[in-house]
């Protein structure tokens, strides 16, 4: 899942300033799981902005909608009645959401309320780790499913830098060596000759380095 976080509400409130209608819209998807623009987190926001706006003698008009995704076609279409009576949209969606709300209305401003973060997952209550970097050629056979691209600060391809402690990394105590980890669940599995393997250089054409990516399945089925 994409995992974002809201930005602080004073960069929201200036943001904003300058529109006096403003539709805060959420996503029910990936960022509502991360608790940053779901149901319950437009409806705080929108009454932090109401009571900011009070103290400061604003009277803008702050409208509240949440689709089930913004980032697919189909369900933003149910926005045409909801736009028709603001200047400015606020997304609580990922960047990608931002970016097709924005292509669906490119008349209409449509503000990021949020900083998008990574791929990741819930590691316990309320922590969200990263985990993908999506960088399109996946080697996750050959490092039993623990991705050092990610997880290694250094992302090496080949085994672990000199620099980690008892099993935790050198630029945080707290956090697991990629490598060690790696290490360990190949042991566990009886498979640790997979390490004699040299991995060439990564080739990050497949990744954001090559340029924005696009799967075509028509293309790839031909």
């Amino acid at each position: 899942m994409i995992v974002a976080k809201q930005k602080p509400l004073e960069a929201i409130r200036e943001m904003i300033e300058g529109y006096e209608r403003i539709l805060i819209l959420g996503c029910g998807t990936c960022t509502a799981i991360c608790l940053a623009g779901g149901d319950k987190e437009v409806a705080v926001l929108a009454s932090s902005l109401r009571i900011a706006d009070k103290v400061s003698g604003k009277n803008r008009s702050i409208k509240e909608h949440t689709l089930e995704r913004q980032c697919e076609w189909e369900f933003l279409d149910e926005l045409d009645e909801q736009v028709k009576e603001v200047d400015a949209i606020l997304s609580l969606g990922c960047g990608v959401g931002v970016q097709a709300v924005s292509e669906k209305l490119p008349e209409m401003p449509v503000l990021p309320g949020l900083d998008t973060q990574f791929m990741g997952m819930p590691q316990e209550e309320g922590i969200w780790v990263e985990r993908c970097s999506g960088c399109g050629n996946c080697i996750l056979d050959k490092t039993a499913g623990i991705c050092p691209i990610t997880r290694c600060a250094k992302s090496l391809l080949n085994g672990p830098c000199g620099g980690s402690v008892e099993g935790k990394c050198e630029i945080d105590p707290d956090t697991s060596c990629a490598w060690q980890l790696i290490c360990d669940r190949l042991t566990a599995l009886d498979q640790l000759e997979k390490l004699e393997e040299i991995v060439p250089p990564k080739d990050w054409s497949t990744s954001l380095s090559g340029g924005p990516r696009k799967i075509n399945l028509e293309a790839s089925n031909d």
